[in-house]
């Protein structure tokens, strides 16, 4: 037999028996990144064929539209590119499980959220790495190219900075600015916990969550938890359980000790985990081990979303008595990714010209993002929808759009066109 029908022979077995052949992937983008030499490109709207159509796009035709712009600079959105374009920031300091590896480095994740915006939100996205770290010099330099863009997506800007650039570019911009590591994957968290709460029959209101992993995401996710009227949330970082008054604490962090933690409970994560009806994990792999499952309440809810080592495998979870677990890992059941999130949030914000994303929109994109579950599919391994569902863009992006027009933060309401 031919070495090729005995490939194809493995090929149908796997189908078969639905085992899957291993693909080095980070060979496999290596290949691609280099035959590509990246993975997106401008591609024009308007063919340029003949001199009528240079004059046209280009001079005299489009001093026009320029001076139209001039005379109203909210012609801006009818006239160009800007209504639908986001620049993705980055100085290049938290990148993936990578960390700080520099402007450069972090181009190619750039460039794949911005392809991500583009294939799941039809949201044109540009990479923009800045060879800074100042958070003083990257607010500037957002500010400075912001007529271009309708939002701003910061990327990968290590914490605490993310906080401080965000809030100010927040006040200081009439345009959508987001952190999405924080929120996207916030709005994702609470949109899977909404629907594993519909398995397991719990209330919100009965909740001890616990929450390990103190950074961008973390903070981010706690904060939205709090809009859900949870009993508690312990949060635990690398030092132990943070608590209102703990001394080493920075003060976004000491904030959160303020509203979190009710009982001033301390110690470290197995004193936090004791109960708990839910653990969340946004911080390192193998943090929590089936003994510590044991220790909680009935029923438990476990989401190890650390890459690439989630704080716990399934497998050792369930054997702990964990009834639900999620993770950030495409090949295990319920997948909890931002990618569900952050190209619907930006495209329902700039479809009505929102001037912001507020606590409001978010909780309501993480109420639509769990809607698209019904009854009849909710279980134990499919309790968000796959990345792959083109309807989680529209439906989030819908959500945003009225909650903006219901707050008054949209300058163009009603509209729901792409």
């Amino acid at each position: 037999m031919s070495s090729k029908l005995i490939y194809i022979e493995i090929i149908l077995f796997s189908l078969l028996f639905n085992i899957s052949l291993q693909i080095d992937y980070n060979a496999e983008s290596l290949r691609l990144h280099y035959n590509k030499n990246g993975k997106i490109e401008l591609q024009p709207k308007i063919p340029v064929k003949t001199k009528d159509d240079l004059s046209i796009v280009y001079d005299p035709g489009v001093t026009e539209p320029a001076r139209k712009i001039q005379f109203d600079l909210n012609n801006v959105y009818k006239y160009t590119l800007k209504s639908h374009t986001v620049a993705v920031v980055t100085d290049g300091t938290a990148v993936l499980g990578l960390g700080d590896i520099g402007p450069e480095a972090a181009l190619p994740v750039m460039e794949g959220k911005a392809l991500l915006f583009k294939e799941f939100g039809e949201v044109d996205a540009f990479p923009i790495c800045l060879d800074t770290k100042d958070p003083e010099e990257i607010i500037k330099t957002v500010k400075y190219i912001a007529p271009t863009f309708g939002g701003i997506n910061l990327e990968d800007i290590s914490s605490p900075r993310c906080f401080e650039i965000e809030d100010k570019l927040i006040r200081e911009l009439n345009i959508p600015v987001l952190h999405t590591d924080q929120h996207a994957t916030a709005i994702a968290v609470n949109a899977g916990l909404i629907n594993a709460l519909r398995i397991v029959k719990k209330e919100w209101q009965v909740l001890k969550i616990v929450v390990v992993g103190a950074g961008a995401a973390g903070l981010s996710t706690c904060r939205l938890l709090m809009n859900f009227n949870p009993k508690d949330i312990i949060l635990v970082n690398k030092k132990g359980i943070i608590y209102d008054g703990r001394p080493d604490l920075n003060p976004i962090v000491m904030k959160m000790a303020k509203i979190t933690n009710r009982n001033k409970l301390k110690g470290n994560l197995t004193d936090a985990i004791k109960d708990a009806d839910v653990f969340i994990g946004l911080s390192t792999g193998k943090v929590l081990t089936r003994k510590l499952v044991e220790l909680m309440a009935k029923d438990p809810i476990v989401f190890a979303l650390a890459n690439p080592d989630p704080e716990i495998m399934p497998e050792e979870a369930i054997a702990g008595g964990a009834r639900i677990v999620a993770t950030g890992r495409p090949e295990f059941p319920n997948h909890i990714n931002n990618h569900l999130v952050f190209p619907g949030l930006f495209r329902g914000a700039l479809m009505v010209r929102a001037t912001s994303i507020v606590e409001d929109m978010k909780v309501g994109a993480a109420r639509a993002l769990a809607s698209l579950v019904s009854d009849r599919e909710l279980n134990e391994k499919f309790i968000i929808p796959d990345v792959f569902d083109k309807r989680c863009a529209k439906v989030i992006a819908n959500e945003v759009a009225s909650v903006a027009e219901k707050l008054a933060l949209a300058k163009n309401p009603g509209n729901r066109e792409w």
